[in-house]
């Protein structure tokens, strides 16, 4: 009985330590396959996470492509735009003259035969009256287009920011771009409203936007336009949000705005002391002549009084040009 006791603590004893290595050997295997499923989910987040890097680095690089590839098609094509806003034809169209170029030109050519015809009625010679029948013709409508050209486009400059701000307020309320276009032609003045008339017109008939903002711009060559045309043509191709992206363009306008009136506020005196040099020397000779017509006279019947005139509007010329292009600021 001893010997047989003595097997039976033994046998227990060697179950027991046995069944206690095989524990801890069961947990460090699990603990082992655990740290492995770890590892392996860890290596496998790792590599999504990449992959979601490296595929929104080719996103933004394919958006950035885009965006470049667009700017230089716009930038080519307003190159084309600019060579076509400087025809006769567009020159009318913006200073807001219903006449065709034919018009323009048959009128120009009776103004100058009219003033010449009357000043050899009046006795002058065949120079005198050509020269000034040639200037009344030629540069005299010139000088009208140019001058209701400019008026024109800075009226519409003036308008064409709180055409934007309908824009953005119409966006942010949840309205169409179209329906914004119309309330711009409800709500603005002249020339803005007519302008994106034109836009709406062309759209119903089926021209695209992008071609109709391109037709404006030729219409009305202007950097506020263009930079307005830019932002819609790149947010339709492109995406973004287009009230903040026409929001920040607004407050670049009104900057540009306030800078253009106090750069004029500050050439005006410039401009005044030009303008009173320029105009001083044939103020004095019409005042003389109209004055003492037979003093005066002998400048325009004498051969070297014909030569002084020459001269003294040469030198005149010449002078108006350099005043002019030291006051004439580019802003």
């Amino acid at each position: 009985m001893g010997d047989m006791g003595f097997i039976l603590v033994a046998v227990l004893a060697f179950v027991s330590v046995a069944g206690i290595g095989w524990v801890f050997a069961g947990d460090s295997g699990s603990s082992t396959k655990k740290k492995r499923l770890k590892a392996v989910s860890t290596g496998a987040n790792a590599a999504k996470g990449r992959r979601r890097k490296v595929s929104a680095a080719d996103q933004a690089q394919a958006r950035r492509k885009q965006v470049q590839d667009t700017l230089k098609q716009l930038e080519q094509r307003q190159k084309r735009q600019r060579k076509k806003s400087l025809s006769l034809e567009a020159q009318l169209h913006q200073a807001g003259l219903r006449i065709t170029p034919v018009m323009f030109w048959m009128i120009a050519l009776g103004l100058g035969v009219v003033v010449f015809l009357f000043l050899m009625l009046k006795g002058q010679g065949f120079a005198i009256s050509g020269g000034l029948g040639f200037v009344a013709g030629f540069g005299l409508p010139r000088w009208f287009l140019a001058v209701a050209r400019k008026r024109r486009m800075k009226k519409f400059t003036e308008e064409f920011v709180n055409g934007i701000d309908i824009i953005v307020r119409g966006v942010k309320a949840g309205l169409p771009l179209n329906e914004c276009i119309k309330m711009i032609v409800r709500e603005v003045d002249e020339p803005v409203s007519g302008e994106f008339r034109r836009l709406i017109e062309q759209q119903a008939a089926g021209v695209a936007l992008d071609e109709g903002l391109h037709r404006m711009y030729r219409r009305m060559p202007l950097p506020e336009l263009n930079f307005f045309a830019t932002v819609l043509i790149i947010q339709q191709k492109t995406g973004g949000n287009l009230a903040e992206a026409l929001g920040n363009l607004s407050t670049v306008l009104r900057s540009r705005k306030m800078m253009r009136e106090k750069i004029a506020a500050l050439s005006s005196e410039a401009k005044a002391s030009a303008f009173i040099i320029g105009a001083l020397p044939p103020g004095v000779m019409m005042l003389v002549y109209v004055t003492t017509p037979s003093y005066m006279g002998q400048m325009f019947t004498e051969p070297m009084g014909r030569v002084m005139l020459g001269a003294g509007a040469l030198w005149m010329g010449a002078g108006i040009f350099v005043m002019r292009r030291m006051i004439n600021f580019k802003f």
